[in-house]
């Protein structure tokens, strides 16, 4: 079985799989899979979507039930804890769709907000914007960089094709949440 029966075959399942959780680097192999015709692009944003909506739903819900009780174990992180409470309930708007953004917190945030006691009406709604927004942006960053790279991969060996692809995504990866970080910590100092 070659790579590309398997993606058309299983394709829409493991892209939702993989947004569960972290699913930044899934979600960009979903929008270059949409380029290459494997996927199909509104598809693959809605699947990815609803991914991250599952994945964060259930994350939340987890935090509204034990969050407290696991919070409580790290005794020189509470002032900090404290601080990130005040600033959900304070900026939900803000926290839950940027949470998605930041790069190590996908699985802790949505725990934080469910522990904060985050009103679920105000999470649920903002949770599906932040998650439509996040695969809409990652599903369009996969789909426009195959289109880049796609005349130079038709002229390429078949298996270097994807190492390269592999490597240019991993980098990527690897690239964007860093300079998030960058931009933000310059955008704090200056505040």
């Amino acid at each position: 079985m070659d790579i590309t029966h398997f993606i058309s075959i299983y394709g829409y399942w493991a892209l939702f799989i993989g947004c569960l959780a972290e699913g930044e680097t899934v979600t960009l192999l979903g929008g270059v899979a949409a380029h290459e015709g494997l996927l199909h692009y509104p598809a693959a944003v809605a699947v990815a979507a609803l991914g991250g909506i599952t994945g964060d739903m259930a994350l939340y819900f987890i935090g509204r039930r034990f969050g407290t009780r696991v919070l409580r174990r790290f005794k020189k992180a509470q002032p900090n804890i404290a601080r990130a409470n005040q600033l959900i309930l304070k900026y939900p708007l803000g926290f839950v769709v940027g949470v998605r953004f930041m790069y190590g917190f996908r699985l802790i945030g949505p725990l934080m907000i469910g522990a904060s006691r985050l009103d679920p009406k105000k999470f649920i709604p903002l949770n599906i914007l932040g998650s439509i927004l996040w695969a809409l942006i990652f599903v369009s960053l996969g789909f426009v960089g195959g289109r880049i790279i796609a005349p130079w991969l038709q002229k390429m060996d078949h298996h270097l094709k994807y190492l390269f692809l592999l490597a240019a995504l991993l980098a990527l990866c690897w690239l964007l949440p860093r300079t998030i970080r960058y931009l933000l910590r310059r955008r704090r100092r200056g505040s």
